[in-house]
C-alpha cells in the first residue's frame, strides 16, 4: 500500500508539473510593445495632449532600434539637442546623454536617460499643437510638435497610431518593434 501511494504521489506531481509548463507556454507574454499600453505603436485617442503618458520605455535596452526611438530623436532635434541626421532610430550612448540633458532641463523629470511615462507625458502635454482634423475615434488628426528651435508635423492616423517624417522626408509609423526611419 505504501508503494501505491508513493506511485500515486509521483504521478500527481508529474501531471501537476506538466500542467504548469503547458499553462506557462500558452499564456500571453508580458506587454510586448508599448510597455504600458501594450500597443505596437505610439498611439492615442481623444484629446491628444495626454496620448503619450502611457507609452512604452525607450532606452539602450528597450526598443533601442525602432521608429519610436526615431520619433523621440526628432523631439531631441526640435529642442536643439541633436542634429537632424542624428534621428536614426538607434538609442545608444549619444541619445541617452541628450535625453538626460533634455530631462534635466524640464522641471519635474528625473534625468535617467530613459524615455518613459513621465518624459513622454511631458513632451505631449507641453509641446504638441493641433493643426487640423478630428479627435474622434477613427478620424485623422494633424498635429505639430513645437520644439525650442524647430517644429515638425505629425499625424495621428485613423487607427490612433502616430506618424512622423524621417530625415529623408518619408512618413513613418512610430512603431516599437521595427526601424525603417532613414537619416541619409
Amino acid at each position: 500500500m505504501k508503494w501505491v501511494s508513493r506511485r500515486f504521489r509521483l504521478g500527481a506531481a508529474m501531471v501537476g508539473a506538466l500542467t504548469a509548463s503547458v499553462l506557462a507556454m500558452s499564456t500571453t507574454p508580458a506587454v510586448a510593445a508599448g510597455d504600458y499600453s501594450g500597443l505596437p505603436y505610439i498611439s492615442g485617442g481623444g484629446d491628444y495632449s495626454d496620448d503619450w503618458g502611457d507609452e512604452g520605455i525607450l532606452s539602450m535596452s528597450q526598443h533601442a532600434q525602432s521608429n519610436a526611438t526615431c520619433l523621440w530623436q526628432k523631439i531631441l532635434w526640435a529642442d536643439g539637442y541633436i542634429q537632424p541626421e542624428g534621428a536614426d532610430g538607434y538609442f545608444g550612448d549619444i541619445t541617452k546623454g541628450y535625453t538626460q540633458h533634455w530631462q534635466a532641463d524640464r522641471k519635474g523629470l528625473t534625468p535617467d536617460g530613459a524615455v518613459g511615462k513621465a518624459t513622454f507625458g511631458w513632451a505631449d502635454g507641453q509641446k504638441i499643437e493641433y493643426v487640423s482634423g478630428s479627435t474622434a475615434d477613427g478620424q485623422t488628426l494633424n498635429l505639430r510638435y513645437h520644439g525650442t528651435y524647430w517644429s515638425f508635423p505629425m499625424v495621428r492616423d485613423s487607427y490612433g497610431h502616430y506618424q512622423f517624417q524621417d530625415y529623408a522626408g518619408n512618413w513613418r509609423a512610430a512603431g516599437y518593434d521595427y526601424r525603417t526611419c532613414v537619416n541619409l
